[in-house]
This record gives C-alpha cells, sequence and structure tokens, in this order.
C-alpha cells in the first residue's frame, strides 16, 4: 500500500508542477491575431529521418495563432513523435469574449468546443478560425520552446504539414485543410522555430 500512496503523491506533484508552468495568462480584450495562416508548396518534400519515423514535408506552414489549450501525452502511441498538442485560434477565435462562451477541452488527440445556447460567432468560422495542432519539435531548441508554452500566448509557429511513417508501417498524415472537423482534420505539424509572445 506504501509504494502506491508514495506513487501517486508523486503524480499529484508533478501534474500541479505541469500546471504551474502552463497555467493559462490573461489578454487584452480584442481580436489579438489578425492574420490566418500561410501554407505554401514545400520548399523540399525529401523525407526527413526523426527517430522510428520518416516524415515527409507535405507543404510549408507559418501561423501566428493565440493557445486555446494544450495536451501533453506520454504513453499514447504519438507520443515519441508528437508530445504536445496545441489547440490555437486566430482572427476572432483569439479574442477573449469570444472564447470566454465556449466550453473548450482537449482529450485523446481531439479538440472539442461546446457553447451553451447559441454559438458566439457562426459554427463555421469557429472551424475555420480554429485547429488542433499535432506538434513534432524538429530539435532540441524548438522541444524546449515548446515545453514553455501556456494557454493565452500568442505564439508563431515555423515549420511543414507532414506526414510520418512509422518503421512498422504505421502512417500519421497532416491536414491540408482550415475548414474540416472530426478525424483526419488536425495538423500535423513539424516544427523548426516557436515565437513566444504573452502581451
Amino acid at each position: 500500500m506504501r509504494p502506491f500512496v508514495i506513487a501517486l503523491f508523486a503524480l499529484s506533484l508533478l501534474g500541479a508542477a505541469n500546471w504551474f508552468l502552463h497555467r493559462p495568462i490573461s489578454q487584452v480584450p480584442g481580436v489579438l491575431v489578425g492574420s490566418e495562416p500561410v501554407q505554401t508548396e514545400p520548399a523540399s518534400r525529401a523525407p526527413i529521418r526523426h527517430g522510428d519515423y520518416e516524415i515527409t514535408p507535405l507543404a510549408d506552414y507559418a501561423i501566428e495563432a493565440r493557445v486555446l489549450s494544450r495536451q501533453d501525452y506520454t504513453f499514447d502511441g504519438g507520443s515519441a513523435l508528437a508530445p504536445t498538442d496545441l489547440a490555437v485560434g486566430w482572427k476572432r477565435m483569439s479574442d477573449n469574449d469570444v472564447i470566454a462562451q465556449l466550453e473548450l477541452s482537449q482529450s485523446a488527440r481531439y479538440f472539442t468546443y461546446r457553447w451553451k445556447f447559441a454559438p458566439p460567432i457562426p459554427a463555421d468560422e469557429i472551424v475555420r478560425s480554429a485547429a488542433n495542432m499535432h506538434m513534432i519539435p524538429a530539435d532540441a531548441t524548438a522541444a524546449r520552446a515548446l515545453a514553455q508554452v501556456r494557454i493565452g500566448e500568442i505564439v508563431t509557429l515555423h515549420g511543414q504539414l507532414v506526414q510520418a511513417t512509422r518503421s512498422d508501417g504505421g502512417s500519421w498524415t497532416s491536414s491540408l485543410r482550415r475548414d474540416d472537423t472530426g478525424g483526419g482534420a488536425c495538423e500535423l505539424m513539424l516544427v523548426d522555430s516557436i515565437e513566444r509572445r504573452q502581451r
């Protein structure tokens, strides 16, 4: 019984430390990000070896967005490749007044949102202005920056949307659209750089 209690206490401390590190920050009113993500043909489609995966660039991608939520993964099948998902929003999905009227959550690699009576902005606009992104740090520098990202921050990400194929044949492919929903609608991004702006 005693080892179980110690393990439970250690997990509680770890959870508290993780919450403190990533605790939400407040933001000023209004739309904080007025631009949309920029997706272009990849400069190179040459495969990249990343641990047990071969990564194929599908598009070059740059996005400035507000972090709506984050979820870290340790034990699921994709955690060795993409340890963190960031749910992000831009345009009116970066506005406090809109976000406050939505219940946001992340679980099992999905990002969900709900409203009480009516959506604060049209539902299709929410779809087009928010995304759940599976983040693959390209190197140790990107990994350290990703580990520090907090809910509420404005981040600028540069990298590629990719397909990742594991040595056993399993694959994970990024969406290349901003208007899709459901399974396969998330962006799988190899992140070269992360810039954080708190205010």
